[in-house]
């Protein structure tokens, strides 16, 4: 007998293929049978009208340090997730010198806005090089499968120190360690390797990370470490300050390694096109022999505006900011007395405060335009009339009138404030882009900014959005969804096991009813590591999901099992 058999499912398979009916059986953490009729199980699951998938593989995640202490791996793995990696945007733990572990928390905090408070008691630090940062989070059984990439963050400060921090320019004995690190991180098991170029990221100071500045002589001496491997990619963040000369490097490292290079493609409000000028130059690194790939967001990148999250329109008014001093619930109930509401709106935003802000986050306080009030389901497809500039024209009230009375609701209401994808009343570029074959999904940002954006659940929103519910555009079809973040996600890294619903495949698989799958508004909680706070985004629908053929939700329910486990790429 089977372990598991599912009968009669809608099994999406992972490979684009059109969706079929048929039974599937799970037997020593493989799948055994797909299609027609398995041979009994120990346990039988009835799938009629229900839908059978690969789990789905998330390549960009920042569960480094959450990793090390929590088998649960929330919110990603409620979202069907099986198989997660992270070592994302050049940060991460490892490699590391005792003295600069509270470098690297600050860091991650600044960048990936995770609590420092959270890292400093959850991280264990019982790793120094980074292959023994993969032993460490081997000893952790957890729910789903885990894997990692190596950050030159951390390892530019691990091989020059204090000239890292300075941005000197790495000597040519710098860059043969590091390209030597990378080696010895390949060959134990890491998918990769990722850099950041971006004034975006920036350390607690305020200063650029050590990597932003890094020359091209750098960057291709570690891209270096990746000939005659056979496995991992190389990932760039980049701001793309001369767009031509970041592709002819990045065009050059591809063709020098014959590994796939990929970088994350976001659009701008003031600059409508660029994202097309750089798929159009993905298509001709391809075209030259380079496998460059465009990593893109299924849906617009946004940030919640809230009482209790990180920010908000009203965070650099005098009165409120006062406000940050005080409970949740209390900062509620203040916010709905009519004198503190007219003392808040009668008061200009801090000059001073304006202007320590960055540029996007100034945009943030008076961008009325682009905030829109965040429903429960949540939509992430608003259209500029439901804007809450166009509800304060609709209403006769001025945008701060109907901002704030809106979040004076409670603490469970959220302003979506989209950042990515939403150059246009619509997410028609999404589309395009989705539809592209050098694009690979991604972007989710599992574990990271926990306090005012939260993606972890993106997986799932590609079925009900684009697949399902999309009513201001095209949609797409529900197995090319699947295959997005199954098989090519998966294939693209090198997780050669897992990604598809076929025969000796790894038994991670999801049984969804589909009609019901749906979504709910985010919420705050304060349940990590010394209370650290996050934003999460449950969902309903997940009728099971397997990790190697082990059950480890049901009905959106932690089982307690932990088959997952640490994944190490091989050729």
């Amino acid at each position: 007998m089977h372990d598991t058999v599912i009968r009669g499912g809608t099994i999406v398979d992972g490979t684009g293929a059109a969706a079929y009916t048929g039974d599937i059986a799970l037997e020593d953490g493989r799948i055994a049978h797909v299609g027609g009729k398995a041979s009994p199980g120990k346990r039988e699951i009835n799938a009629d009208g229900l839908l059978v998938t690969p789990g789905w593989v998330d390549v960009h995640t920042h569960y480094d340090g959450q990793a090390t202490w929590d088998p649960v791996l929330a919110p990603s793995s409620w979202h069907g997730v099986t198989t997660i990696l992270f070592g994302n945007c050049g940060v991460g733990f490892a490699p590391v010198r005792n003295e600069d572990h509270s470098a690297l928390i600050g860091m991650m905090e600044s960048i990936e806005e995770i609590p420092g408070i959270a890292l400093a008691d959850g991280l264990k630090w019982n790793w120094e090089t980074f292959p023994q940062y993969l032993d460490a989070l081997e000893q952790m059984p957890r729910a789903i499968d885990v894997a990692a990439q190596i950050p030159h963050h951390p390892l530019r400060v691990y091989v020059m120190g204090d000239r890292a921090i300075k941005h000197q320019p790495a000597n040519a004995d710098d860059i043969a360690k590091m390209r030597d690190a990378v080696r010895q991180g390949l060959q134990a098991g890491a998918f990769g390797f990722t850099t950041s170029r971006t004034n975006s990221h920036r350390t607690p100071t305020g200063d650029m990370v050590p990597g932003r500045y890094s020359e091209v002589d750098e960057l291709l001496g570690i891209g270096s470490a990746f000939k005659g491997m056979g496995h991992g990619a190389f990932g760039v963040n980049s701001d793309f300050d001369d767009e031509t000369e970041e592709l002819e490097w990045i065009t050059k490292l591809g063709q020098d390694t014959g590994r796939p290079v990929w970088f994350l493609l976001t659009d701008r409000p003031t600059d409508k096109v660029r994202w097309k000028r750089l798929m159009d130059g993905v298509h001709k690194a391809r075209a030259q022999g380079a496998m460059v790939t465009a990593q893109v967001a299924g849906r617009p990148v946004g940030v919640m505006l809230g009482i209790d999250t990180a920010l908000n329109p009203f965070s650099i008014r005098p009165s409120y900011r006062a406000l940050l001093k005080l409970p949740v619930a209390e900062r509620v109930r203040r916010m709905q007395d009519p004198a503190f509401r007219a003392q808040v709106l009668s008061e200009a935003p801090s000059q001073d405060l304006l202007s320590r802000l960055s540029q996007f986050r100034q945009h943030i306080t008076t961008r009325w335009n682009r905030m829109f009030p965040m429903g429960d389901p949540p939509n992430y497809e608003p259209a500029e009339k439901d804007s809450i500039a166009a509800e304060a024209a609709r209403s006769n009230r001025t945008p701060d009138e109907v901002a704030y009375d809106y979040l004076a609701g409670g603490a469970d209401k959220f302003l979506f404030f989209p950042v990515v994808g939403y150059n246009d009343d619509n997410l028609d570029i999404i589309h395009t882009m989705l539809t592209d074959d050098a694009t690979l999904l991604g972007l989710s940002d599992g574990g990271a900014h926990c306090s005012s954006i939260v993606d972890a659940s993106v997986p799932s929103w590609m079925l009900i959005h684009w697949a399902r519910d999309r009513s201001r555009g095209p949609r797409l079809p529900l197995e090319t969804m699947v295959k997005r973040q199954t098989s090519e996600t998966a294939d693209f890294f090198g997780f050669h096991d897992r990604g598809r619903l076929a025969v000796g495949k790894k038994a991670d698989v999801n049984i969804i009813d589909y009609k019901a799958l749906r979504l709910h508004a985010p919420e705050v909680r304060y349940d990590l590591p010394m209370n650290g706070r996050r934003l999460v985004q449950r969902v309903e629908g997940y009728r099971n999901t397997f990790v190697s053929g082990i059950p480890t939700f049901e009905d959106g329910i932690y089982t307690g099992a932990t088959p997952g486990r640490l994944v190490r790429a091989a050729a």
